[in-house]
């Protein structure tokens, strides 16, 4: 199939009403095009800008389907950037809560006051986050999100006495481009350009399998995961960390599910040596695991949860940290306040859209929509995976999938950096999209990895569409790697 090629249609429910006249009025006739109007003044984010090839346009989408500039239907595999849950259809219905919105509180910050629409969407995250996490600090980002986290956890500490500030993360972990959450991260290639690092970033192994030992058991692995991470706790001394930070499923790398029994052995290494734990939920909150909270997926509780994405499918600009009663309660004695914030954290109508977007959620009950798909999702693309050997491995959960590729030759050498490159980059990209379905498609660390994480109102007419655009994809991909 390709991309011009008609596509099936979501399964989402169909929007409500258009939004007003006013809000929806096309230009006047006449009206000349922007200058800018080719992409030329824009600067992307994480983009070769030296590339000659045109930008592909995107101009409009509905359900699980973009559609480009020249008429192109190409089905999201990625949600985007794993944020828009609920697909395209309910823009018109989000547009009428956030032209209401405007119209009575356009912006208000919620530091000395605050508003009803930050007050009713804290509320609601508060009763669908686990445990006691229901002190709700809102931000414009998840790798904001992460950096009140880091920065919640040193003033508690500093509230309670104590002089702790390093970070524990995993190799090949991403948690956001600020520069204090840039420091922690485990991608080394992310932090070179921006080096003096800020002070405290640590890292420890993550759950990726591939290439341990054949013979391991489950248990044996979670035993070493979790050694690795109790000597670097020693190492450092107990006493100067503050926050162990890691994502339940880690998605740089390729949605690596933690080992049976691993998520509560970090849980208990925090209790011991007195650490708190934060759960990176940017991209596994908001039922992309089937849960509101990959946390409670795999049985854990931590001290602080940070997410956005999801948390308004990305039809507003707003995330949060969530902290429980324990972490709170420092900042609630008398003369104590947070020092930190930013103009946009709980902006009124970002608030007003999130909430709608949670209402849309519970609506078409997509948690429990993924939980009964996500068998079908996987046997879906492990059938089209069948029989090439440059797979190495198909893992997740939910709607939260990775494929990963071949990164050695036959005979056992690694493929160059120029081999990865040429067999796993754009070229390879452009072929998917050629069949109507835009993935995601990264070498970091050296894992080739796709992602495949589709709205969570997919179902099985765009499982095949991926499917079918993998098996028209990796024979030439195979032949290639078969020639090096």
């Amino acid at each position: 199939m390709t991309a011009t090629q008609e596509s099936p249609t979501s399964t989402a429910e169909a929007p409500l009403a258009s939004a007003s006249s006013a809000a929806s009025a096309a230009p006047a006739a006449g009206a000349a095009p922007s200058a800018s109007a080719d992409g030329s003044h824009l600067w992307r984010h994480f983009a070769t800008m030296g590339d000659e090839k045109p930008v592909r346009v995107i101009e409009s989408a509905e359900g699980c389907y973009l559609i480009d500039s020249e008429g192109n239907r190409l089905l999201d595999a990625i949600a985007n950037l794993f944020c828009v849950n609920i697909g395209y259809s309910y823009g018109e219905e989000i547009g009428l809560v956030a032209a209401e919105q405007y119209a009575k509180l356009p912006y208000h910050s919620a530091w000395s006051s605050t508003h009803p629409a930050a007050n009713a969407l804290a509320a609601k995250v508060a009763e669908l986050a686990p445990g006691d996490l229901d002190h709700v600090f809102f931000t414009p980002s998840g790798g904001e999100s992460v950096e009140a986290a880091i920065k919640i956890a040193r003033q508690y500490f500093h509230l309670k006495g104590e002089n702790r500030f390093k970070v524990i993360t995993r190799y090949n972990a991403y948690h956001g481009t600020s520069l204090g959450a840039l420091s922690m991260i485990g991608i080394p290639a992310y932090r070179a350009s921006f080096e003096p690092m800020t002070p405290g970033g640590l890292r420890v192994r993550n759950t990726r399998r591939v290439g341990r030992p054949e013979n391991e058991t489950e248990e044996e692995f979670t035993a070493f995961l979790l050694d690795d991470l109790e000597q670097r706790i020693l190492q450092e001394g107990p006493d100067t960390i503050a926050l162990i930070l890691m994502e339940p499923v880690q998605n740089h790398g390729g949605m690596l599910v933690p080992p049976k029994g691993y998520s509560a052995g970090v849980r208990a290494l925090a209790d011991r040596y007195g650490i708190l734990l934060a759960s990176d939920e940017t991209i596994t909150g908001w039922g992309r695991t089937g849960e509101w909270f990959a946390s409670s997926r795999f049985e854990t509780q931590p001290d602080i949860i940070t997410t956005a994405k999801g948390l308004s499918s990305a039809y507003a600009v707003i995330g949060c940290a969530i902290a429980s009663e324990k972490v709170f309660a420092p900042f609630r004695e008398a003369g104590v306040s947070f020092t930190h914030g930013n103009t946009f954290g709980a902006h009124p109508v970002q608030s007003a859209v999130a909430l709608k977007n949670l209402e849309i959620m519970e609506r078409l009950d997509l948690n429990s929509h993924v939980k009964a798909k996500e068998e079908d999702l996987r046997s879906t693309l492990a059938a089209a995976l069948e029989g090439f050997g440059i797979v190495r491995d198909l893992r997740g959960t939910g709607f939260f999938y990775a494929i990963e590729f071949a990164n050695t030759k036959a005979d056992g050498t690694s493929l160059t950096g120029e081999q990865l490159a040429k067999l796993y980059g754009k070229e390879t990209l452009a072929k998917f999209e050629d069949e109507g379905v835009i993935f995601r498609l990264g070498t970091g660390g050296g894992i080739p990895v796709l992602s495949v994480c589709p709205p969570l109102v997919a179902d099985q007419p765009e499982f095949d569409h991926m499917a079918a655009a993998l098996r028209a994809v990796l024979p030439v991909l195979q032949a290639e790697f078969d020639a090096l």
